[in-house]
């Protein structure tokens, strides 16, 4: 069998890849097709069939937000929205709540630059108010900042483009458990463009 297997061309499998897989689902066995696909190889997957939906972001000069390929549409945010998101884009590893405030100056720079006319002083209290794990108001940002998308796009794709949360396990020795609660944004930094960090200069 798997001789035969060899001798197919790549298209060949994929037909009876999808012949077996159809066969299993109408056998109401979906938990053996997922257990022959395995979960690393189903999330490739998923990734690669959402990347045909997803658009291009580019960040422009004046920190427009634009969505590329869908007709060069705006994602219309306010300055404080753009400085949130601004800073989750600038870091695809992921941020948790409770140390934004180490990220206050970078975070501060990004409300400036979006928010020109704006009273220093107001921008900084606004940006105390958002590195603060007591205040909800990082929370309402990025609420915010999902709807706006979720009225462009379906949830779907809109997923990677929103601010949302991944749990990341850590292992220290045999015994010690500890889990990262951070909070990304899963666009495939290959369609941000200009790529970061050249999106954020500052004079």
């Amino acid at each position: 069998m798997m001789e035969d297997v060899r001798k197919n061309s790549p298209e060949e499998m994929a037909e009876q890849v999808r012949v077996l897989a159809e066969q299993l689902k109408r056998a109401g066995r979906k938990d053996l097709l997922l257990r022959a696909i395995g979960v690393p190889l189903l999330e490739e997957l998923r990734i690669e069939a959402a990347r045909a939906k997803l658009s291009r972001l580019v960040v422009t000069k004046d920190y427009r937000i634009i969505l590329a390929d869908y007709d060069n549409k705006e994602v219309e945010l306010t300055p404080v929205h753009k400085a949130v998101y601004l800073l989750f884009l600038a870091h695809p590893e992921g941020i948790e709540f409770k140390k934004l405030r180490d990220y206050r100056d970078e975070l501060a720079r990004y409300y400036m630059a979006t928010a020109r006319q704006m009273d220093k002083e107001a921008i900084m209290e606004s940006v105390d108010m958002l590195v603060d794990p007591l205040n909800n108001s990082i929370n309402e940002k990025c609420s915010r900042i999902k709807k706006v998308f979720l009225d462009m796009m379906d949830e779907y794709t809109a997923s990677y483009y929103i601010i949302s949360g991944h749990t990341q396990k850590h292992i220290v020795g045999s015994s010690r458990i500890w889990y990262e609660r951070l909070k990304v944004i899963t666009l495939p930094r290959a369609l941000l463009k200009p790529h970061i960090p050249s999106i954020f200069p500052f004079p």
